[in-house]
């Protein structure tokens, strides 16, 4: 899995683009409008072209020859579009794709249209209209410096869902082992030379070091190849196309063309800026402290749940109390990065059991250090705790055969 591992990785983000190049079929739509309001105003795309008919009879026989891929029928109406106003007339599916760009571009011309007749606004003031936008820009007042909130968003989350992938993975990873150990009977050769509780530390340890090291493979070998793959085939992954061309042939004006050019630069400029802003430093020691502390508080409470069975099939009981702060945890973040200096996201990322995954949605934004340091500082306690707690279970059960445990069971061995 350390090779094949990266190469599927990478095959599910290449393959889409060959599947869409192999599907790159162009749509040829017949418009057949009575009211005259969407004649040659329909933008022509590289995936859909309009061409305009007069007569609907016509239309329809030119689509039973595969003339067209559909006829769409605009009836005479009103603003109000009344029911069955419009039809879109096809022998296949057109796609959703396309029945959604022709809905919103028809929206958008009747819109248009109501702005320039029904309210008598110039066509410059139209064309104002449509260039103007707004980009709110946050700033902290503490520091004076940009906020850059939507990549903080998306960095807290990719981190929080890193973390909860990782411990989940290696701890079940820890779990597994521990049953086939003790299924095949190896534990009883090995406890016969270690205590038990340095048997579990090793065993979570170990996965530990095995799992980081693959990921980090995984990482480096799946970027190698789509950076291969995308310098040797470029055209495969280029960029689609952002020039517009109306359906009239006519490209846009140089000058708005050089405005759109011109906002895509400073977009671009703006991420940059922002992802530079991040200290990464912090962010990673920070990941790696919740990753392995976190790691070591599941992990040892997944290594009690293997040697409690004697199968998988066993450990199903066992795992939902375990699992459900994790997934707490997951479903709160959207909450969390809404407020993440808020008592809900306070209290979250201070208790143990979800502090690793609210308190990376949390450090992009800020996070006071006696905050940081208490969630630390609890989190260790924390996985110290539920070691202690898991390895009188694990003394037990690792050698118990052919007995079903419930939670009375485990109450008892607590209590040894």
């Amino acid at each position: 899995m350390t090779i094949l591992g990266p190469l599927l990785m990478a095959a599910l983000w290449i393959v889409p683009f060959f599947i869409a190049n192999m599907n790159d079929e162009k749509k040829v739509v017949a418009v057949v409008d009575e009211t005259g309001i969407f004649i040659d105003k329909f933008d022509i795309t590289d995936k859909v072209y309009f061409v305009y008919e007069a007569d609907l009879q016509k239309a329809k026989e030119d689509l039973s020859k595969g003339n067209y891929t559909a006829v769409l029928y605009v009836r005479k109406m009103s603003y109000s579009i009344p029911d069955k106003a419009v039809l879109l007339y096809s022998d296949k599916s057109p796609g959703i794709i396309t029945q959604s760009y022709i809905s919103n571009s028809m929206q958008t011309i009747l819109k248009n249209n109501l702005l320039v007749n029904a309210h008598n606004i110039s066509k410059e003031d139209f064309d104002l209209i449509n260039r103007t936008s707004i980009k709110l820009i946050s700033e902290d007042i503490r520091t004076g410096e940009k906020s850059y909130t939507e990549i903080k968003t998306g960095l807290g989350v990719f981190s929080g869902i890193l973390i909860y992938f990782f411990i989940f993975m290696f701890g079940a990873q820890v779990m597994r082992g521990v049953i086939e150990e003790k299924t095949n009977r190896i534990v009883e050769v090995i406890v016969s030379s270690v205590k038990p509780f340095e048997l579990m530390l090793g065993k979570i340890v170990g996965v530990a070091l095995v799992g980081l090291t693959q990921f980090a493979l995984w990482i480096f070998l799946t970027l190698a190849i789509i950076t291969t793959l995308q310098i040797s085939m470029p055209n495969v992954f280029k960029s689609p196309d952002t020039e517009q061309v109306y359906s009239s042939g006519e490209k846009i004006p140089s000058a708005d063309q050089l405005q759109l050019q011109k906002l895509q630069n400073q977009e671009v400029r703006e991420l940059i800026t922002g992802l530079f802003s991040i200290n990464y430093g912090r962010m990673i020691s920070l990941f790696l402290f919740y990753f392995l502390a976190g790691y070591l508080l599941y992990a040892s409470l997944f290594a009690s749940i293997g040697a409690a069975v004697d199968n998988e099939a066993d450990t199903q009981q066992f795992m939902m109390p375990v699992t459900i702060p994790l997934l707490f945890a997951i479903i709160m973040s959207q909450f969390v990065i809404n407020n993440p200096d808020g008592p809900v996201a306070f209290w979250l990322s201070i208790i143990p059991f979800t502090s690793p995954i609210i308190m990376m949605v949390r450090i992009p934004f800020g996070v006071p250090i006696w905050q940081v340091t208490l969630s630390m500082g609890l989190l260790v306690i924390g996985f110290i705790f539920t070691t202690w707690l898991a390895a009188k279970i694990y003394r037990t059960g690792i050698l118990m055969y052919g007995k079903k445990v419930n939670y009375k069971e485990l109450w008892k061995w607590l209590k040894y």
